[in-house]
Formats: C-alpha cells, sequence, structure tokens
C-alpha cells in the first residue's frame, strides 16, 4: 500500500536447502557418536567407519567369534585380563587375532565339532564390528532401554540396551590390544599368549551346551548347567 511504513519481519527467513547426508550430522547425538569414532582412532589407532554407531572394520587389527552370551561367559577364563570382550543384546562378542575367522572353518572340523550345529560366527576380512561406546561414555537414549541377559545376573554380566553395545572388558589407550588377542600357536606368539585352539573348543562346547538346555527347557528336562 502506497504510503505504508514497512516494519521489520518477525517471521524466520526459510531455511537453507539442506545437502545429502547433513540431517544425520545434525542429529542431536551425532556430535557424540563422532566423538566415539575420534576415541577409537586416536587412543587406540584402529579404523573406525562412520555411522550411528561407527563402526569396526574387522580383517585389519581383529577378528571377530560371535557367540550367545551364555556361552562366551563360559569361556572367558581362556582369554588374557587385556583380551577385549563387548556384549550387544544377548550375544558376546570376543576379539580374536585377526585372520582366525578364516582358520574358523577347519579348527572346528579338527576338533570334531563341523558335524554340530552351533550358534557361533566369525567376522573377519570385509566385516565389521558395531563400536561399543568407550568405557565411561553415557550412553544415548536413543539407544532403547537396557535389559538383562539370560543368566547375566549370575555370571557378573551387566545389563546391555537393546540394538547397543557395551565393552565387558575394553581396550586399554595405550596398549597394544593385539598382543593379548587369542591366535594360532603357530603364528609365533609368546607363550603365555591365549591359545585360539583352546578359545574354540570351549566355546563349541558352551554354545552346544547352551542349545541342549534351550530345547531341553522346551520339552520339560532339566540339563546341567556348566561348572
Amino acid at each position: 500500500m502506497a504510503g505504508s511504513v514497512s516494519t521489520p519481519s518477525t517471521v524466520p527467513l526459510p531455511r537453507r536447502p539442506v545437502e545429502p547426508g547433513a540431517p544425520a550430522a545434525r542429529h542431536p547425538g551425532a556430535a557424540g557418536w563422532r566423538g566415539v569414532r575420534r576415541w577409537y582412532e586416536r587412543e587406540l589407532g584402529w579404523a573406525a567407519v562412520p555411522g550411528r554407531p561407527p563402526r569396526l572394520p574387522t580383517g585389519v587389527r581383529f577378528d571377530v567369534l560371535d557367540v550367545p552370551a551364555e556361552a562366551g561367559a563360559g569361556a572367558l577364563r581362556h582369554l588374557a585380563p587385556g583380551s577385549p570382550v563387548a556384549l550387544r543384546g544377548d550375544r558376546m562378542e570376543l576379539l580374536v587375532a585377526a585372520g582366525s575367522a578364516e582358520e574358523l572353518p577347519g579348527l572346528l572340523e579338527w576338533l570334531e565339532w563341523g558335524a554340530v550345529t552351533l550358534d557361533l560366527r566369525a567376522l573377519g576380512a570385509g566385516g565389521a564390528l558395531l563400536a561399543p561406546l568407550p568405557p565411561g561414555w553415557p550412553p544415548s537414549s536413543a539407544e532403547g532401554p537396557s535389559r538383562g541377559l539370560p543368566g547375566a545376573r549370575s555370571r557378573g554380566l551387566p545389563a546391555c540396551r537393546k540394538g547397543a553395545a557395551v565393552w565387558l572388558r575394553p581396550p586399554e589407550p595405550g596398549r597394544e590390544a593385539e598382543a593379548s588377542l587369542p591366535a594360532m600357536p603357530a603364528q609365533g606368539r609368546e607363550e603365555h599368549a591365549p591359545d585360539l585352539v583352546r578359545l574354540v573348543d570351549t566355546v563349541a562346547a558352551c554354545c552346544h551346551r547352551v542349545r541342549l538346555r534351550r530345547a531341553a527347557g522346551r520339552a520339560g528336562r532339566v540339563v546341567p548347567s556348566d561348572r
């Protein structure tokens, strides 16, 4: 209208178009996940793929044995104190020497577990581990409610948030975690290094017991627990 006086607009200006990938980067929790990735890269020297959560490539610095938490708990005594172990839901992820995933099928055959159905898998070259939160890192509210694991209280396992991973035995900055990982004896490891053969045999036996216990539970039978 002619003669009218213009006044400053109180309506916010339109937002700039968002580039592809920007919404995730501006998510309230994105800065925290970037910090998690930097912790692995700077404190441990491990490669980390960006994401929520970041992923740690396997087959480079380590491989992973993925087993039921009940079975993994029975094998912890065969690991060195500094050997990293993670929990994700009702699964336990045991870090082992890089290249171990390729050895697993042959080991199971040699140990006479090849014909037995086991809830056991290995992550090696080309795989990735969802990065657990570093020790002391506050959990994200987006990870969902925490839940207990079967037999967790009796075995001293912590509660784990659904879909998230936590360190049961975290890697320690400033130390070579790879030196503590179970490996094949032929790889020239020191005498005190954990033996991958013994670990796989124990994990396989524990996985088999867990399977029998669950089957017996469905049938109403009782199977002796691990000693």
